[in-house]
């Protein structure tokens, strides 16, 4: 693992505080302290300091160690383009940057591993030693951090909360930011809670109809599936209902598109590491709806999604039937907070009683990168005020699927996409 040391500085270039300590014993901790900074390109080296810094909670699988050692092993990424940025304060482990060096339209950017494979992603973080560093001490560790990298011409990460572990704004001294999207959680102690604040009286009844219709068309099952069941009939249908739904709204399929089925696959094996929880209904013994999600301790996340599209059952809902039976079931096992992932649903209106804003943090690392951080704001902007429009949404779509159609038709690499 290669290393430096950096001396935190707050007052510009060359004001070197340690020199400073004599005369100024009532200085903030944070303002005596050392940083060092250590890379590495094997995940190997920071899995134990990866492991102890999540053991508490996580805010993603992203921040998962074995869900990104899979994911890196799926992908074949080669140790050249994986980085592993350790930042430490006096000796104890702060901070963690797992990054992968991508080339998007031959520009070389650091970013997070997956894409959008998951509702959002932070820093895998010391929470407490964080917020005890101060905004200058916090913005010392990350251009230190950040200083250390070499390669690229940017560093974007993708989807950041503003506000981890009851702290608001715990990565405000990360680069640039921009706020686009909101993450959607279900956070109550129980059923019981849940119900009572979620669902009003017309609520329940829609929902009792809604089961009335499934259950006159046959015997409705649900079970919950873990890691070394049976799991491969319910991924296959899973992936084959999301394509059917993919191809109905006439968007590519990314699960074909990135060739992402042998990763989540991989998830569900006895052996990954990663805590894989399979919800399926079943209808006179056929799955018609999956939700595939991941837990950490007290959290679980959803990741997909899908329900079948017969039309014969569509009256009975599966899909909202089948998440039905799941808040009535995992808050009582002890998951805490379900998340449910960044974009507005039907669903998140209806279960979701916590809202997350994210944001997109960016540092350039060269003037060009500079430059190119400009323009991906103002894109991102764009973007955000199309998808509020429902008309230049909907013409957005249309170009989109128009370019799907005319594209090439082989999958391409997903190191080639940035969200």
């Amino acid at each position: 693992m290669s290393g430096s040391a950096f001396t935190l500085q707050t007052s510009g270039p060359g004001t070197d505080l340690e020199a400073q300590r004599d005369g100024d014993a009532a200085a903030p901790a944070s303002l005596r302290s050392r940083i060092d900074v250590s890379v590495t390109s094997r995940i190997e080296d920071v899995e134990a300091v990866w492991r102890k810094l999540t053991a508490p909670a996580i805010e993603s699988p992203g921040q998962s160690f074995d869900f990104i050692r899979l994911w890196v092993g799926d992908r074949q990424i080669a140790p050249e383009n994986q980085r592993y940025v350790l930042g430490s304060v006096d000796g104890e482990p702060v901070a963690l940057l797992p990054l992968h060096r991508k080339r998007v339209h031959g520009l070389p950017v650091f970013t997070w591993f997956p894409g959008a494979n998951a509702g959002c992603y932070a820093p895998i973080v010391d929470a407490d030693r964080l917020v005890a560093l101060g905004p200058e001490g916090r913005a010392s560790l990350w251009a230190a951090m950040t200083a250390s990298l070499k390669g690229a011409e940017v560093i974007y990460l993708r989807s950041i909360p503003v506000e981890v572990g009851g702290h608001e704004d715990l990565f405000g001294e990360l680069g640039t930011q921009l706020r686009v999207e909101t993450l959607y959680r279900a956070e109550f102690p129980s059923w019981e809670q849940c119900d009572k604040l979620q669902r009003s009286k017309s609520r329940r009844k829609h929902d009792r109809q809604q089961g009335d219709r499934l259950a006159a068309l046959g015997e409705v099952s649900f079970c919950e599936l873990r890691n070394g069941d049976d799991t491969g009939l319910a991924l296959a249908t899973m992936f084959q209902q999301r394509s059917a739904r993919f191809k109905a709204m006439g968007v590519r399929d990314p699960f074909v598109h990135d060739r992402l089925f042998n990763f989540y696959q991989a998830l569900a094996r006895p052996d990954s590491g990663v805590d894989l929880r399979l919800h399926v209904l079943r209808l006179d013994g056929e799955i018609v709806a999956v939700r595939y999600n991941v837990v950490h301790n007290d959290r679980m996340f959803c990741l997909i999604s899908s329900m079948s599209d017969d039309p014969r059952i569509q009256g009975g809902s599966p899909g909202k039937q089948c998440l039905l039976r799941v808040m009535q079931t995992v808050f009582d096992q002890g998951i805490g907070v379900f998340d449910m992932g960044q974009g507005f649903t039907d669903e998140k209106r209806h279960w979701c009683n916590v809202q997350k804003p994210l944001r997109q943090h960016y540092v350039g690392l060269t003037r060009k990168g500079a430059l190119v951080v400009h323009a991906h704001r103002n894109f991102q902007k764009a973007r955000a005020a199309i998808k509020a429009n429902p008309q230049l949404k909907a013409a957005a779509r249309n170009l989109r699927q128009l370019v799907d159609r005319l594209g090439p038709t082989a999958p391409a690499a997903a190191s080639d996409q940035l969200d």
